[in-house]
C-alpha cells in the first residue's frame, strides 16, 4: 500500500513529506534536460549544481517561476521523479496533498492538479502554503484568535491573518528570495561592471546579506566577470552594501504585511500585536528581516523553529489527520 505524500512545491526548493516516515528529501526545483532530445539527466542538488556550468545541449530548468507552473511538462516530469524516488510505481498510488501559493488563479491550480495526476498520483489534494506554514509553525489556527505568518518563498512571498481554520486576509507578493538574489545580481553590474551568476548572488545573501544593520557589519570576497574586458575580477564588498542591493524586494515583504494588517478585521490585529507575527520560508532566513518586520509593523515578529520545512510539515500533519482537516483543502 503507497504512504500518502505531502509535496511543497516551491520555486526554489521542493520538500516531500511521506507519511510515517517524515520529510524524505528537500532538494532545489531544478532539472537538467538535455535540450535535443529532452531527457532528464539530473535533478534536484545534483541539477543546482550544474546551473551556469553546462555545455550548450544540456539545460538548467526551473519548471515554476513566482509559485506557478511556468513549464507544464518539465513540471510533471520533476514531479513524475519526485513520485519514483518516494518508492511510488504502477502498484502503489499514493493520495498527493500538494502546498501551493495562494495568489494561484484557478487555472494555475488545475495545471498542478493535472501534472500530479499524470506523474502517477492516484488523487490530488491542495492546501493553501500559509495555512499549511501556520499549521506546520504550531499556531492554534482552529481557534477564535488572529495567527498572522509572513512565508516568504522562493518566488512570492504571502502574509496571512488565519483565525478559526480558514484565512481571514490575506496578501501575495511575487517577490522573494530569488528577487533577492537577482537584485544582488543587479547592483553588482550596476556599481562594479561585474556579472555574477544566481548562485555567486545566492551565497553573498546568505553569508552577508541582512535586511537590518549588523551589530558588526560584514565582508566578503566576491568574483565574477569584469564586463569591460571579459576577465574574470575579484572585489571586496560590505554586508551595507547588500543591505542596499536588496532595499527594494525587501520593502515589498515588508509593505504587504503591513496593508494585511490594515484590511484585517480589528479584534484579530489586537491578537496579532499581543501574539506577534510568524515568520516562515527560506527567504524568512534573511538575517534581520524579522528586526526590520517588527519595527516596521510595530508589532513582535518570531522565526519559527525550521523556516524552509514549516510548509511540508504543516501539510504532513493535514495528512495525518486527513478527515478532520479536509475542509482545509482547495476544492479541485
Amino acid at each position: 500500500m503507497a504512504r500518502d505524500l505531502a509535496i511543497d512545491l516551491g520555486t526554489a526548493n521542493t520538500l516531500v513529506y511521506q507519511r510515517q516516515r517524515g520529510i524524505l528529501f528537500s532538494e532545489p526545483t531544478v532539472l537538467a534536460l538535455n535540450k535535443e532530445t529532452g531527457a532528464v539527466l539530473a535533478m534536484g542538488e545534483e541539477a543546482w549544481q550544474m546551473i551556469g556550468r553546462t555545455p550548450g545541449y544540456i539545460v538548467a530548468v526551473r519548471p515554476l517561476r513566482s509559485g506557478a507552473i511556468s513549464d507544464f511538462d518539465v513540471t510533471e516530469k520533476l514531479i513524475r521523479l519526485i513520485l519514483q524516488r518516494s518508492g511510488v510505481n504502477r502498484l502503489s498510488r499514493p493520495k498527493v496533498l500538494v502546498c501551493v501559493p495562494s495568489a494561484l488563479t484557478e487555472v494555475e491550480r488545475r495545471a498542478v492538479e493535472e501534472a500530479t495526476l499524470s506523474a502517477g498520483a492516484r488523487s490530488c489534494y491542495l492546501i493553501e502554503e500559509p495555512l499549511a506554514a501556520a499549521i506546520g509553525a504550531g499556531l492554534p489556527i482552529h481557534e477564535p484568535v488572529g495567527n498572522l505568518i509572513v512565508d516568504v518563498g522562493g518566488g512570492t512571498s504571502e502574509v496571512a491573518l488565519i483565525s478559526m481554520g480558514g484565512i481571514v486576509t490575506n496578501t501575495a507578493v511575487r517577490i522573494g528570495g530569488f528577487d533577492i538574489d537577482a537584485a544582488i545580481q543587479n547592483w553588482v553590474r550596476r556599481e562594479y561592471t561585474i556579472a555574477i551568476g544566481e548562485r555567486t548572488a545566492e551565497r553573498m545573501k546568505i553569508s552577508i546579506g541582512s535586511a537590518f544593520p549588523l551589530a558588526e557589519e560584514k565582508k566578503a570576497e566576491l568574483r565574477g566577470r569584469d564586463l569591460g574586458t571579459g576577465l574574470p575580477k575579484n572585489i571586496l564588498i560590505t554586508s551595507e552594501e547588500i543591505r542596499e542591493a536588496i532595499n527594494e524586494p525587501v520593502k515589498a515583504i515588508v509593505t504587504a504585511v503591513i496593508e494585511c494588517i490594515g484590511a484585517s478585521p480589528p479584534d484579530l490585529v489586537q491578537d496579532v500585536l499581543t501574539n506577534g507575527i510568524t515568520l516562515a520560508g527560506g527567504g524568512g532566513m534573511l538575517s534581520g528581516l524579522d528586526m526590520l518586520l517588527s519595527q516596521q509593523a510595530e508589532v513582535p515578529v518570531h522565526v519559527t523553529k525550521q523556516p524552509l520545512e514549516a510548509v511540508v510539515l504543516g501539510a504532513g500533519k493535514c495528512l495525518d489527520a486527513f478527515d478532520s482537516l479536509k475542509s482545509m483543502f482547495l476544492a479541485g
